[in-house]
């Protein structure tokens, strides 16, 4: 079963090869086909863009991934319902907002399956090969994120 993103992106590739076919057939010897042909052409800039950006899950050109800044994205890491096994209110020391910014930060700065299957490992309790099966992913690959998630996590902790 396809996801919301693949559907979006596969319309957005079939539409952008119309466009592209649409193109070709104008007439650009007369003024109005010329200035189709450049409406056109920016339009599949826009379309170009934007499948780059579903594909790559970042901005194209921006190398550090989707915006640190992204504020409906860190917002929905504040979410304590993301962590259920994380006692986040525990009578010792409870975190403050200093403290659950650096969490954030920290699970910011892991690539997207890398925060997926360490969120999955750590906070819900799923094995390896439970995360491989709900992932359709090889059980060392798996593995292999969590492990470099740690790894990540550890050196920016430090």
């Amino acid at each position: 079963m396809k996801t919301w993103i693949e559907t979006l992106t596969d319309e957005y590739s079939e539409t952008n090869r119309e466009l592209k076919r649409y193109r070709e057939s104008l007439d650009r010897t007369d003024e109005a086909g010329r200035d189709e042909f450049t409406v056109v052409g920016g339009m599949i800039n826009d379309m170009d863009f934007a499948l780059q950006w579903m594909r790559n899950g970042r901005r194209p050109g921006n190398r550090r991934g989707i915006e640190r800044q992204s504020v409906y994205q860190r917002t929905a890491l504040l979410d304590p319902d993301i962590f259920p096994s994380l006692d986040l209110e525990t009578p010792e020391k409870p975190l403050d907002d200093r403290d659950k910014r650096k969490l954030v930060d920290m699970l910011w700065n892991l690539s997207a399956r890398e925060r997926q299957c360490y969120l999955l490992h750590m906070s819900y309790g799923m094995s390896y090969a439970e995360i491989a099966r709900e992932l359709a992913l090889s059980r060392r690959t798996v593995q292999q994120y969590v492990e470099r998630a740690k790894e990540k996590i550890k050196n920016s902790a430090a």
